[in-house]
């Protein structure tokens, strides 16, 4: 593996970890939002990533089906007539742990992409006097 190699890999996992934490980002924004007549409440979403020996490949996101958090609220315009609204499957304790995981696992990325740059720059500077 060559050190552009090395680069090329690195930011591909900047960029899917970037992916990741837009995705959490928006479940965290949904995740006090409610099923409203003919329409879902929102659905926490997951990244699909990928990886080879190339980098890191975004596939995809997929929706979680966990079922709705139901809570007895009958004065909300959005309770069925035994009083339940359904919110959002969203944890946002969990949402934020996978937050900070996305953002340490970004840093780490941007420490080996500086790494890899500092060996060409280096390298670039052998035989200079």
């Amino acid at each position: 593996m060559n050190l552009n190699s090395a680069m090329r890999i690195s930011s591909s996992g900047l960029a899917a970890e970037r992916y990741r934490m837009d995705t959490i980002s928006t479940n965290i924004a949904n995740a006090n939002t409610v099923k409203m007549p003919g329409k879902d409440a929102w659905h926490r979403q997951d990244v699909i990533l990928a990886g080879d020996e190339d980098g890191v490949r975004i596939v995809g996101t997929t929706s979680n089906p966990d079922e709705y958090i139901e809570k007895h609220e009958p004065n909300n315009p959005y309770a069925d007539e035994k009083g339940i609204v359904r919110y959002s499957n969203v944890d946002p304790l969990s949402e934020m742990v996978n937050m900070m995981s996305a953002s340490r696992a970004y840093e780490a990325n941007i420490q080996a992409f500086n790494s890899a740059k500092g060996m060409v720059k280096a390298a670039l500077q052998i035989g200079k006097v």
